[in-house]
């Protein structure tokens, strides 16, 4: 992952973008779904880019929740609910 920071003279702030190739991690991803799992315990869910927890971070920030955190029980809540959602369907690795 990289983050380059740019200065907006205009609006007098510093823009951090953040990059991530996660082109091998969602097609390890359909692999592994490919792939019966034969156990619930230990079940891997999921690989999720830090890119996109950032951008899941930022976006809750955006709404006010300026309180969260990464690896809090409450961003794993968050993640949880992500997860469900179809949208993010292709991070999942057991469906």
């Amino acid at each position: 992952m990289q983050t380059r920071l740019t200065l907006d003279r205009g609006e007098r702030l510093i823009v951090a973008q953040t990059m991530q190739d996660v082109e091998p991690i969602l097609e390890r991803n359909k692999v592994l779904r490919s792939m019966p799992q034969k156990s619930d315990w230990g079940r891997h869910v999921a690989t999720i880019p830090n890119v996109i927890l950032v951008k899941w971070l930022n976006d809750e920030h955006a709404r006010g929740r300026t309180d969260l955190r990464l690896f809090t029980r409450e961003f794993d809540e968050l993640v949880k609910r992500k997860l469900a959602d179809p949208e993010w369907k292709y991070l999942r690795t057991d469906r």
